[in-house]
């Protein structure tokens, strides 16, 4: 044996103990990463908080969204508190620092964002904030009381891609497809795509009496809203259920509440006076497609110019009759990247891409996967959860 060695091992210090408190710190630190890297590039809960998704999701559904499908995003903003989004729980101050950002960039995906899909992204008008309404959209709001009123009387935040609220929505038309909606029914690329079964539509329903009891079509599923005509309701429901109410010998008639082709809504984008659109009659739209070139002109810029001023982040000014593009003269231009139709399931009642435009990529978050749980927020703590809709596999 080698005396020295043996010698030099046994004068050894016995290493330190950590104590209890560095052990908690310790396992707290893991614990913070690991979940922070589980939720930013694998999977992310999230909670349904509108019902703009009805019926295919309703308030109170918790669900999962995959970042593996469409591939992560690499955070853009990589300054920020663990686990909160754009708002500090308790403060209500910025949750994240801006003071550095990175440049959009996606891991490989397993697939592309296909029509159809539920998909979950940031708000492409949420980059400026009246923290007071935040339920409202800004421009919106400057559109109806003047830049300077909203600006005197709110406080404004401003928010970078990855930190702007998320949306959850169906993708209805993807890059490079046309979409357009005449009387309620939306057409891609030429084919009429009707609502799906889970879909959420607005009907006028006219009984033979009034004498009815209204409870009945409530426990078919149905929102009901009484009108001056003790006999007319508005009904809200699936065409599924339509279809049923149909059958009943009480009702006379049921038609579909959609808007007027000359009611025109000054609030449907692109918010153009030449165009007398509505939200159930517009278009022809087409999404821009990477590698896609549109002509510049007053036809096309109404729709084009914010995807290509603030979301592909070019300089674009109006000088006479023509553009420059970051202080050159262009006549055309070619996107850098893809974008989205996106559209609430109810239909009457969700704020998407006919008020606000496209979706581009570089704002997608995930896919939605599954419910895990689901709460309808009546009753007692057992009886508030949706049994039926708890660990639903798939979303329709």
């Amino acid at each position: 044996m080698n005396w020295k060695f043996w010698q030099k091992n046994t004068n050894a210090e016995p290493k330190k103990k950590k104590s209890k408190a560095r052990e908690w710190t310790d396992a707290i630190i893991f614990a913070v990463v690991a979940a922070t890297i589980i939720r930013v590039f694998f999977i992310e809960a999230y909670t349904i908080p509108s019902g703009s998704m009805e019926r295919s999701l309703l308030v109170g559904d918790f669900l999962f969204v995959s970042k593996v499908n469409y591939g992560a995003r690499i955070p853009m903003t990589p300054v920020a508190f663990p686990f909160a989004h754009h708002t500090m729980p308790l403060t209500g101050t910025k949750a994240f620092w801006d003071g550095v950002q990175w440049k959009y960039r996606r891991l490989p995906g397993l697939q592309d964002i296909k029509r159809n899909d539920v998909v979950v992204f940031n708000f492409p008008e949420g980059d400026t904030v009246a923290l007071e309404a935040q339920d409202d959209n800004y421009y919106l709001m400057v559109k109806r009381m003047g830049r300077q009123q909203v600006h005197d009387n709110y406080s404004i935040s401003y928010r970078p891609v990855d930190k702007r609220e998320n949306f959850i929505k169906r993708c209805i038309a993807i890059a490079g497809d046309t979409v357009s909606m005449d009387a309620g029914l939306v057409t891609v690329n030429g084919k009429k795509t009707p609502l799906k079964d889970s879909g959420w539509f607005s009907y006028v329903v006219e009984f033979k009496s009034s004498d009815l009891n209204m409870s009945l079509f409530q426990d078919m599923g149905f929102k009901i809203a009484p009108s001056a005509n003790p006999n007319v309701f508005q009904f809200d429901g699936t065409p599924a259920m339509v279809a049923e109410l149909k059958k009943s010998d009480y009702v006379k008639s049921v038609t579909d509440l959609t808007s007027p082709k000359e009611n025109v809504d000054p609030t449907v984008f692109p918010r153009d006076v030449n165009r007398k659109w509505n939200i159930d009659n517009f278009g022809p739209i087409i999404v821009p497609k990477k590698g896609w070139t549109v002509q510049l002109d007053s036809v096309s810029m109404p729709l084009y110019e914010r995807s290509i001023r603030i979301y592909e982040g070019n300089k674009l000014e109006k000088v006479g009759n023509g553009w420059l593009i970051n202080g050159k003269p262009a006549t055309s231009y070619t996107f850098k990247m893809n974008y989205y139709w996106m559209m609430g399931d109810n239909r009457h009642n969700s704020a998407d891409s006919r008020y606000w435009g496209f979706v581009p990529e570089d704002h997608i978050v995930g896919k939605a996967l599954f419910i895990w749980m689901s709460f309808d927020g009546e009753g007692s703590w057992f009886s508030k959860i949706r049994w039926s809709r708890s660990l639903k596999a798939s979303i329709n």
